[in-house]
């Protein structure tokens, strides 16, 4: 439970005017054509590309809370990072091919590759991966701690909050209240941590106050979880959030060098939360629910004001990714999953099945937040069912030596992620043995990837 003071509630409401009317105001003059809908133009300049990679990538804000809390810095180890890594390495591998092709999304790649069947196949994959829900479900958790109102009534409202100036200003709307959120989210957390470092003091306060284990990596893990969260990393390179804002960028330099500059950024930004994180599993060790860590600290060690200033950071974190997502949602159901039909479509009609998308995609990811109501549980089954059958089609699709032919590219998209389904439901309702209960799914639906894109590589030199 949270207690707001009248100053705590005036900064939250104003904080949602401000961003809506940011992201309403600033879609004037998008075009009607799909380009300027979809991708701004692709004009977007490093700062704005640079705010928006950065505070896209951190939706996930009360996972980390969790994460933290529970593992300490295991919580970097695994959701940092390897993201830097592979961040870099997409910024080097891709970001110039992205450009060089001009496509609007990884189907779009994936469809000149390998045909419109592999990419119909695909961009249900994608649709999954880039649902809006795990995002969704935070920031109703945070309006039904704040509000206290029933957590379909957070979901459908956090819903609203984000469609609003989507359907207007498409990808310029999201950019542009992206960098907004990306100021509030850095300034609150880092005033937070001063704030507890001020109060309670600083590593040595941490260090008789935390477990042993917080303190390493690994967290007290077992290694296997953690090489899947390796693993889940690869996501960078299918995320198709990064192949629209290369899409966006002004050119190829901006979009790599605006990738390596992010990584900076969510090296200092790590540092605040997962700071944050670790006070909190310190000034409250036996918090109940560690996915409320952050807002639980809030309420017990800020006073009105910076309390509502705090929230405010919490809510801008997730929303800048919530809309990202909910937009590349509605993208892949709009020109992926429905794509134009031999130049007969129009671009208007394309943006409207877009729009559509964004209804679309808010349902579906309200009725799976409903299903699953946990945050890293949606994460973790999505990431390790979708990513093993597109990832190694995606390399391919941008590097030619790569590429395998058209019936060995559905049946590693399609086999990968039945097999990963599979294993993941054998092994929820105990059918498998002990040793095998510790293969996780992703593993499984990637061996198998693996496997029959060499074998497919393979046949393609003999031929």
């Amino acid at each position: 439970m949270i207690t707001l003071s009248l100053a705590d509630i005036v900064i939250i409401l104003a904080f949602f005017v401000v961003s809506t009317m940011i992201g309403i105001l600033g879609a004037r003059g998008t075009g009607s054509k799909k380009r300027d809908y979809l991708l701004s133009g692709g004009k977007i300049g490093l700062t704005l590309f640079v705010m928006t990679n950065v505070s896209t990538w951190y939706g996930g804000i009360l996972g980390v809370g969790e994460y933290s809390f529970r593992y300490g810095l295991a919580s970097w180890f695994t959701q940092g990072l390897p993201y830097y890594i592979f961040a870099v390495a997409f910024a080097f591998l891709f970001t110039k091919k992205i450009k060089a092709k001009d496509f609007y999304s990884i189907p779009d790649a994936i469809s000149h590759t390998y045909g419109s069947r592999v990419a119909r196949t695909a961009s249900v994959l994608i649709f999954f991966l880039v649902s809006p829900a795990p995002y969704l479900l935070m920031v109703a958790y945070l309006l039904m701690v704040i509000f206290q109102i029933p957590l379909y009534a957070g979901l459908i409202l956090s819903f609203f909050i984000s469609a609003a100036y989507l359907f207007k200003g498409g990808y310029k709307a999201d950019v542009l209240t992206d960098a907004f959120f990306f100021i509030i989210m850095f300034s609150g957390f880092a005033v937070f941590l001063f704030i507890l470092v001020s109060n309670f003091g600083g590593l040595d306060f941490l260090m008789e106050n935390l477990p042993v284990q917080h303190l390493e990596l690994t967290g007290g893990m077992p290694f296997p979880v953690i090489l899947v969260w390796w693993f889940v990393a690869l996501w960078t390179f299918a995320d198709p959030g990064f192949y629209q804002r290369v899409g966006g960028a002004v050119s190829w330099r901006v979009a790599r060098n605006g990738i390596i500059i992010s990584v900076f950024f969510w090296f200092i930004f790590d540092i605040l939360t997962n700071g944050v994180g670790l006070y909190g599993r310190a000034v409250m060790p036996g918090l109940k629910q560690p996915v409320l860590t952050f807002p639980l600290l809030a309420e017990k060690v800020l006073s009105s004001g910076l309390k509502g200033f705090f929230i405010i950071a919490l809510l801008a974190t997730i929303l800048s990714t919530l809309n990202s997502f909910l937009f590349l949602s509605a993208v892949t159901f709009g020109n992926d999953l429905f794509p134009a039909k031999n130049g007969s479509d129009n671009e208007k009609n394309t943006i409207s099945r877009v729009k559509i998308g964004l209804i679309v995609s808010g349902v579906f990811a309200i009725a799976l937040c409903l299903y699953i109501p946990s945050v890293i549980e949606i994460w973790y089954t999505v990431g390790s069912i979708c990513i093993p059958g597109i990832i190694l089609l995606i390399f391919s699709s941008y590097f030619p030596g790569f590429r395998i032919n058209k019936a060995f590219a559905i049946i590693e998209l399609t086999g990968a992620t039945i097999i990963s389904l599979g294993w993941h439901l054998l092994r929820q309702y105990g059918i498998l043995t002990a040793f095998l209960n510790n293969v996780e799914p992703m593993i499984t639906g990637l061996i198998f990837a693996v496997i029959i894109h060499l074998a497919g590589m393979k046949q393609k030199i003999r031929t």
